[in-house]
């Protein structure tokens, strides 16, 4: 059992389809996944993305936003629009008998989103109250420091959100051509599963995508960390050091060594209690209540970044021993007993990753956007089983890079 990807004609395009019958339960879940349309299109008017996903979710601009939830919520139906960095994404979810009927809404909402102005104005004047809410938020705050740090001058700087001068300039027009030029056929992937199958699935389908229009796509860009490693500290009345670090890590999804970045990141700072960061300044020290650090790996941009919370007089000496202990993880590698450790805990939790529909999905999907097999976690574990300490501490050692560590510090 599992996903299969299968593909549909529409107007001379191939639309790849993630597939997954379960006749356990009586659902039905389809996705419309359009790559290289998330926030990374925002261009100059940052929160872009952000707002349009916001405006799908407002109903149609004949039954406004309430009575359109009403017609959902009468028949438990979820249907939500969300972005991420890369993707844009409108999801329908329901139980098989009010499919039809979920579709026949979600039609109504692609033909005629509730563009009017007050609909705008509200959605912005949310948008842009969160954000001065946020203003207190030392957390949020230092994280956005570090992407600045990182990413300057690239999409990656700007918070999904918006700022308050960017989401001021954005209007109706802005988020039609941002609708009309990204949600097209050519960026799109459909998910899709439940108690059905794909013979009545591409009807489905079929019905859904003539509602989009045939548009130019356009290359995923990729970015790459800063190596200059900097310290950027804003000084706010706050009784904690909140300290977010980052730096490079050159590596992408379809590396052959994914599998031993993802055990290095995990015995560095990815495992909670145990891992090198948290043993180091929370067990031995008492620094933190905690501490964290992992490597992210993505098709646009690749990195290592982590946080810390502590005492406003330890800040100097718990950013000091991040270093020390990056440092001394690439110099040294690890135990035989922690890539034990590591061995264990990822094949023992492996099960829980794909117990669900949705969560079987989400993998599927994020295998097939990487360009990895649909067996790859099967061969990732063995990959694991295998790997012997003198491979990892030679991986790690070969990436010496991550000691480029810039820092985002808010402190009194």
């Amino acid at each position: 059992m599992g996903a299969n990807i299968k593909h549909i004609e529409y107007k001379g395009i191939n639309i790849p389809v993630i597939f997954e019958k379960q006749n356990s339960l009586p659902t039905y879940n389809l996705q419309l996944v359009f790559q290289n349309s998330g926030f990374i299109k925002d261009n100059e008017k940052s929160g872009l993305a952000s707002l349009s996903a916001k405006l799908l979710n407002e109903g149609t601009k004949e039954d406004g936003s309430v009575k359109f939830a009403n017609k959902l919520e009468s028949q438990a139906i979820s249907l939500h629009a969300s972005n991420g960095f890369e993707t844009f994404v409108i999801e329908i979810s329901s139980l098989m008998d009010v499919k039809d009927k979920g579709l026949k809404l979600l039609s109504d909402l692609l033909k005629s989103p509730n563009y009017t102005k007050d609909t705008i104005d509200k959605l912005k004047t949310l948008q842009i109250g969160s954000l001065k809410r946020k203003e207190n938020d030392f957390d949020y705050i230092s994280k956005i420091g570090l992407k600045k740090l990182l990413f300057k001058n690239t999409p990656l700087e700007n918070p999904s959100s918006g700022t308050l001068k960017s989401l001021k300039s954005i209007d109706i027009k802005d988020i039609k051509n941002f609708v009309n030029s990204n949600l097209i056929l050519e960026n799109l992937i459909i998910v899709a599963g439940g108690d059905t199958n794909f013979k009545d699935l591409q009807k489905d389908i079929l019905k859904i995508v003539k509602l989009f229009k045939s548009g130019e796509k356009t290359e995923l860009k990729s970015f790459s960390p800063s190596n200059k490693a900097k310290v950027e500290t804003l000084s706010k009345k706050t009784e904690q050091a909140y300290i977010y670090f980052g730096s490079p890590f050159d590596i992408n999804p379809t590396d052959e060594n994914v599998y031993i970045a993802k055990v290095a990141s995990f015995i560095l700072g990815g495992s909670g209690f145990g891992s090198r960061l948290m043993e180091e300044i929370r067990v031995k020290r008492g620094l933190a209540y905690s501490a964290y650090g992992y490597i992210s790996i993505n098709k646009t941009y690749s990195n290592f970044n982590g946080y810390l919370q502590t005492k406003l007089e330890s800040t100097d000496e718990a950013k000091e021993l991040v270093s020390k202990i990056v440092s001394e993880f690439v110099k040294e590698g690890v135990t035989q007993k922690e890539l034990d450790s590591a061995k264990k805990f990822l094949s023992g939790s492996e099960p829980l990753r794909t117990e669900t529909l949705s969560q079987r999905l989400n993998r599927a999907f994020m295998l097939f956007y990487k360009g990895q097999d649909q067996d790859y976690p099967a061969q990732e574990l063995q990959q694991i089983e295998g790997l012997s300490l003198d491979k990892l501490n030679s991986y790690i050692k070969s990436h010496d890079e991550i000691n480029q560590l810039s820092f985002s510090i808010v402190r009194n």
